[in-house]
């Protein structure tokens, strides 16, 4: 059972979550003509009145682009005061996952995008991890990652994740914890809701941009943390067999975080991941707000005395 937050922001303003309800006959209901990021907020290990944020610039700007591809406008400083209000007016104590929403409120019943109302929400929840720290297991899905000429994947599109939530039921129900899906050119792109790396020879590889992907706020994270920490990092096409003979292979996302995977399919991953274990505990350090050379990547939110 989630424990959302009691308040989330709606139609412009903070309302009680009970109270933010939109109709039936909403068009992004119908066709999934929405836009949602995720933000991860924990309290300040040095402050109790104040939560991290990580990263909320790049959030709010990918959110932005987002609902440019669904022809509409959400300012970055719209997403910010939203955010913040949102901080405010509940209070968290605990880890906390937000849900920002870009949608289409319009109530016609025509697939369009032009001529259409639309408005922002954002509610939010507690949430601890949302994959095992100590790792997943995997399969190939049989469903296909979705091309960038069909659906503008550089945005989290909703009616995109129809694939993802394909896949996620399939390998679930086969026994797995995680799917891994192929592009359309039968290439490693991703899994149902995270990006994907894999260490071969010290070296981390990754799916690049033109693999059909999300452009991963963490996965960004990850490949800036390992150049600077002197890893080699290489962005290309990544076959299927490829990931079975990997030393280390692992997901990247806002929920996610850094996850290892520890068994795909019938091959199951040595313990020992040097590589994602150094970068793991880097990123926990600068989502903690303890490393002062990535400050800049986190922002601080006074929420007020209890």
């Amino acid at each position: 059972m989630h424990q959302f937050l009691p308040f989330a922001w709606f139609q412009g303003q903070c309302v009680p979550f009970d109270e933010a309800k939109v109709s039936i006959a909403t068009h992004a209901l119908h066709y999934g003509t929405g836009a949602f990021g995720g933000m991860r907020a924990i309290p300040d290990p040095q402050n109790s009145n104040a939560m991290l944020l990580f990263r909320a610039e790049r959030h709010a700007k990918r959110l932005s682009d987002s609902a440019r591809l669904l022809l509409g406008e959400l300012s970055e400083e719209t997403v910010h005061i939203a955010i913040e209000a949102m901080l405010k007016a509940n209070r968290p104590r605990k880890p906390i996952y937000l849900r920002p929403f870009f949608y289409t409120s319009d109530l016609g019943i025509a697939p369009r995008l032009h001529n259409i109302e639309t408005d922002f929400l954002i509610y939010g929840l507690e949430l601890g991890d949302y994959l095992s720290p100590e790792g997943v297991s995997c399969r190939i899905s049989s469903w296909t990652r979705q091309e960038d000429r069909s659906l503008p994947l550089r945005g989290k599109i909703s009616g995109a994740y129809i694939t993802s939530s394909l896949a996620k039921t399939e390998a679930v129900l086969s026994g797995f914890d995680e799917a891994l899906l192929l592009n359309s050119r039968g290439k490693v792109s991703e899994a149902s809701g995270m990006n994907l790396f894999l260490v071969r020879d010290g070296k981390l590889i990754t799916p690049g941009v033109d693999q059909d992907i999300l452009e991963g706020i963490t996965r960004a994270s990850v490949m800036e943390l390992a150049k600077e920490m002197g890893i080699e990092v290489i962005e290309r096409p990544v076959d299927k067999t490829e990931l079975f003979i990997a030393d280390e292979v692992f997901l990247t996302g806002t929920a996610a975080k850094i996850t290892p995977i520890r068994q795909l399919e019938s091959t199951t991953f040595g313990k020992e991941r040097p590589v994602m274990n150094a970068l793991r505990q880097r990123l926990i350090e600068i989502t903690e707000g303890r490393d002062p050379a990535y400050e800049h990547w986190v922002s601080r939110i006074d929420i007020g005395n209890e």
